[in-house]
């Protein structure tokens, strides 16, 4: 369950790498994001049901916590 209010998007909505960040590991390159996505430097992701989603072309906005 998310704390945040407005609670983050979940991870099958379009947006839902606007979700809060949790945890963010630069030097290893992914993010943890509130959802229970996982988000790559490159752009690609996983999701919590395993799916693996592919790098996009161009690359999108990541809120990181702060």
């Amino acid at each position: 369950m998310c704390p945040h209010e407005p609670p983050c998007p979940s991870a099958t909505s379009s947006d839902h790498t606007a979700a809060h960040t949790l945890v963010a590991h630069a030097d290893q390159g992914w993010s943890l994001l509130c959802n229970g996505v996982i988000v790559f430097d490159d752009f690609g992701e996983l999701l919590p049901d395993g799916r693996a989603v592919a790098p996009l072309a161009t690359p999108r906005t990541i809120a990181l916590a702060a």
